[in-house]
């Protein structure tokens, strides 16, 4: 029993101990809420080079259209198939966490998919989150989840 206390009370601290969420960090967050407002942009322009300097190689999206996409190199190919595209993409970040090497983002969007995406023509309110974890030295989108409201 002492040793599973032990155990509990370690976990608690370690834990503890890596969350910073409590701590914001101004000019991080602004830097991230440039990156983050830069990959929206690069979705609305459909600017498959631009996403691909934002995104950690390993990007795993759980995407609006009911599917997780775990390949950034997939991702690349919805969006210069068409697949992803938008008339309209605007994204408003609500909220920064802070943790070491990644901060998490949480906020919506409005989007209007283009002809030949899926709900096209049809405005649409999101709730987003995205992960950005600082690899080799640069903040990369690693997890991204966004969904349609009904």
């Amino acid at each position: 029993m002492k040793n599973l206390v032990m155990l509990m009370a370690s976990l608690v601290l370690s834990t503890l101990a890596y969350a910073q969420h409590a701590v914001p960090d101004s000019i991080l967050e602004a830097k991230i809420k440039k990156l983050d407002l830069a990959h929206a942009l690069a979705i609305y322009k459909s600017d498959s080079v631009g996403l691909d300097s934002l995104m950690a190689d390993e990007v795993t999206v759980n995407h609006p259209t009911n599917k997780i996409v775990e390949e950034k190199k997939e991702l690349l190919k919805m969006i210069r198939q068409g697949i992803i595209r938008y008339t309209i993409f605007e994204r408003y970040p609500e909220k920064f966490l802070f943790f070491k090497d990644m901060v998490v983002v949480m906020g919506r969007e409005k989007i209007v998919p283009a002809t030949g995406a899926p709900n096209a023509g049809k405005p649409l309110q999101r709730r987003y989150t995205n992960i950005w974890m600082k690899l080799n030295g640069k903040w990369k989108l690693t997890v991204r989840h966004a969904n349609n409201q009904l």
